[in-house]
């Protein structure tokens, strides 16, 4: 082993005893502006370092006394940049996800999002640009000594492959459709290895998840009225609410209650007045001949 490579392999073992987490992620398609772009976003909370893997794999030799680190060099291929940092290796996966970057695409790059070219003035001359515009699909026609698109026009769907016209034709439109970044493979957390299948976050799930957990946990509260700092006031709440009703359908009269009973007992009585009334009305007229006879009659069996 050379002296420039032995000094770099004690440069990484150096990093590796001095921070608790390490990272490894691919540089595969990160270009150097953008891996520079990633530096600035992330700022002093981890030190990103590219260098090969043998090199890392021997300073992992050399720092035996790192418990379970033995593994990390077992799962490195490719290009990689290597991240040593005290953050939390989740923490690090989101500052990665946020520092990703859209850029123009390339030849057989894969469209990150679904690509709309929109109608309007491209700010291009005629020329050959109008050809290339109507290979990629585009409508274009020739207004004010510019090229325009006549309309909003998908060009490419999530998942596809950027052809070399589209490619060319997105560039010159100034339309970024490829997200580039540094994608964590790999990480070591004091004696812990974390594959990349284990890194992999989703938030707006996890926060879904959260959310219902906290839902089911204050119903659980409030049915079996444990008192909470989060509870107890809904606790109290409910508690005077059942009294309440308990005591207006026992008729007990309170502060609370009085009022409610006297207008409850208004309405029966208007209720009950309005049966009375209907019930009068539905009775047949008395004949008052048919009551003198009656009367007779009553007086003879006396």
């Amino acid at each position: 082993m050379s002296a420039e490579k032995a000094r770099e392999v004690e440069e990484v073992s150096d990093l590796i005893r001095r921070y608790r987490v390490i990272g490894a992620a691919s540089l595969e398609k990160v270009r150097a502006a953008q891996l520079q772009e990633i530096r600035r976003k992330l700022g002093g909370s981890a030190h990103l370092r590219v260098t090969k893997n043998t090199v890392m794999r021997r300073a992992v030799d050399q720092c035996k006394e790192k418990p379970g680190l033995e593994g990390f060099g077992e799962h490195l291929t490719g290009p990689s940049i290597f991240m040593f940092t005290d953050l939390n290796p989740f923490r690090l996966v989101i500052l990665l996800q946020r520092s990703r970057v859209r850029t123009t695409a390339r030849a057989g790059d894969i469209a990150d999002h679904d690509v709309v070219v929109p109608a309007g003035n491209t700010g291009l001359p005629p020329g050959p640009i109008i050809s290339q515009l109507n290979a990629a699909g585009l409508a274009t026609r020739i207004e004010g000594g510019s090229v325009w698109v006549n309309r909003d026009t998908p060009v490419a769907k999530r998942g596809d492959i950027i052809s070399p016209v589209l490619a060319t034709v997105l560039s010159k439109l100034g339309i970024k459709p490829v997200e580039s970044g540094l994608a964590m493979r790999l990480a070591y957390d004091d004696g812990l290895l974390i594959t990349e299948e284990q890194l992999q976050l989703d938030l707006e799930g996890l926060r879904r998840s959260l959310g219902e957990a906290q839902g089911h946990a204050l119903n659980l509260s409030l049915n079996a009225a444990y008192p909470l700092p989060e509870t107890s006031g809904l606790i109290v709440q409910r508690a005077h609410q059942e009294a309440y009703r308990m005591a207006l359908g026992a008729g007990v009269a309170n502060r609370e209650t009085a009022a409610d009973l006297v207008r409850r007992a208004h309405a029966e009585m208007l209720s009950l007045s309005s049966r009375l009334a209907m019930t009068s009305e539905r009775a047949p007229p008395v004949n008052p001949a048919t009551k003198v006879e009656k009367e007779g009659v009553e007086k003879e069996g006396r």
